[in-house]
């Protein structure tokens, strides 16, 4: 018997033995229990800025032992907000602080015209509106004077970097004591406010309307508006609408239903027989 022999047996014998001692048991990991696993779920979604190693430590404190890769397989990930001091900035300032936004309207004739929108922030009212067909940087000024005369200027003035926001509108700004808040560039997440309102003028409105002119889409508009205001709740307002409604009783009367915007929304409202 050759020495090569022996080694060779010896070491099919260590292979045959690890073999036998690696499938005796379940295959892979341990399994996690299902309550420590939702611990790991509860605990990461209720401490967002806590990092896998901090949850390991903190669930090693009540005598659970786990591994990171574990917690990183089962913990929630929050989605971080695009910008977090420019949500504060919005949400700490939003008394003083009006959005203006350019919508874009075609006409039946293809015509174009430009609707100017100044929302007030606190409290998703719609300030002002113009509608025009050429619009410049003078008459942009102008909308400034006419939606906040006397002492009714904001704080802070939130827009967009379109160039028709020229040295004029600038200027007119600052004699007003009015601080622009520019957006960057490409990003109209940063006037949130103002997005949405074009969105939902659009979806509630246009949408379902043929534009024939100028005045047509002003008269249009200025319906619409009434019912914002007055009548749309908002998630945000706690279902409130800009101009606050009252709550009404059961026993004011029965329900009726107001049509508003053409007929395209309605209000309701309890009205004593």
């Amino acid at each position: 018997m050759k020495p090569d022999t022996v080694i060779r047996w010896q070491r099919k014998r260590f292979k045959e033995h690890w073999r036998e001692l690696s499938q005796s048991g379940e295959p892979g990991r341990p399994p996690v229990a299902y309550e420590v696993k939702e611990l790991i779920r509860t605990t990461s979604s209720m401490n967002p800025t806590w990092g896998s190693p901090r949850i390991v430590g903190e669930l090693a404190k009540i005598g659970i032992t786990v591994t990171k890769s574990t917690v990183d397989r089962y913990r929630l990930r929050v989605r971080k907000p695009p910008s977090p001091t420019w949500r504060a900035f919005l949400k700490n300032h939003a008394r003083g602080i009006v959005s203006i936004d350019f919508m874009v309207v075609p006409t039946v004739r293809f015509q174009i015209l430009y609707v100017l929108f100044f929302l007030s922030v606190e409290r998703r009212h719609i300030v002002h509106f113009a509608v025009t067909e050429h619009p410049t940087s003078d008459w942009a000024a102008q909308q400034i004077v006419e939606a906040f005369p006397w002492d009714t200027a904001p704080k802070y003035l939130l827009r967009d970097r379109d160039r028709i926001y020229g040295d004029w509108f600038r200027r007119r700004l600052k004699n007003m004591g009015i601080e622009e808040v520019l957006t960057a560039p490409h990003s109209p997440w940063q006037n949130p406010y103002s997005e949405r309102l074009n969105g939902s003028i659009r979806r509630e409105c246009l949408d379902h309307i043929i534009v024939f002119s100028e005045s047509r889409l002003r008269r249009i508009l200025v319906g619409y508006i009434e019912y914002y205001n007055g009548s749309r709740t908002h998630l945000s307002l706690d279902m409130d609408s800009p101009n606050s409604r009252p709550v009404q009783a059961p026993e004011q009367g029965t329900v009726v239903a107001v049509p508003q915007v053409g007929g395209l929304h309605h209000r309701y409202e309890r009205r004593a027989a």
